[in-house]
């Protein structure tokens, strides 16, 4: 064998194993996305499920505390904003103004013996209080999921080709601002 072929043979193993890398590198991104997405849906299910509940609450407090109309509608248009949100980004946003809407709902309610012993009351409450523990159960699986994704694409080799093949960055939950202060009510 002379050194032409030798070399030839020794290029063509090489090209070979970087296709092979740059494959399972590939195929190791598609992987991580798809988990993103799937934990975001995770998310949305969640999320979802507390926006099915949050109409009826609100039509069982219109009984007791009827003139808490600004809380109500707090509620009501955080409801919308998450539904109208067009991106996870979006929607993470709204669903912080929403959990400080639905908090300052229930300080309201605190003042209404009738509500807080309604039954329907208690059962949507418990309801969206069960909800709430699975969202920060989700919310943080996400989170870490994302963590994961965001390390593979911004770590050597990965980052070589991660840019180049459409893999951006995505972002996390956030506390939102409000949630480090206890919600002002006043009667």
């Amino acid at each position: 064998m002379d050194m032409g072929t030798v070399v030839i043979i020794v290029v063509a193993i090489l090209v070979v194993i970087v296709v092979v890398a740059v494959i399972g590198l590939y195929n190791n991104l598609v992987k991580l996305r798809n988990m993103v997405e799937n934990a975001w849906s995770q998310v949305d299910v969640q999320l979802q499920r507390r926006l099915d509940l949050i109409p009826n609450l609100v039509e069982t407090v219109k009984g007791y505390a009827s003139h808490e109309r600004g809380t109500l509608d707090e509620v009501i248009q955080a409801r919308s904003a998450v539904v109208g949100a067009a991106t996870p980004e979006a929607k993470m946003q709204a669903d912080s103004m929403l959990t400080g809407a639905l908090k300052s709902l229930f300080a309201v309610a605190e003042a209404y013996p009738d509500l807080k012993a309604n039954v329907n009351f208690q059962q949507l409450q418990t309801e969206l209080s069960n909800t709430e523990d699975k969202i920060s159960y989700m919310r943080q699986s996400y989170n870490d999921t994302v963590m994961k994704y965001n390390t593979a694409i911004q770590t050597f080799p990965a980052v070589l080709i991660a840019g180049a093949m459409g893999f951006k960055e995505r972002a996390g939950f956030d506390a939102a601002a409000e949630a480090e202060q206890a919600p002002k009510v006043s009667f």
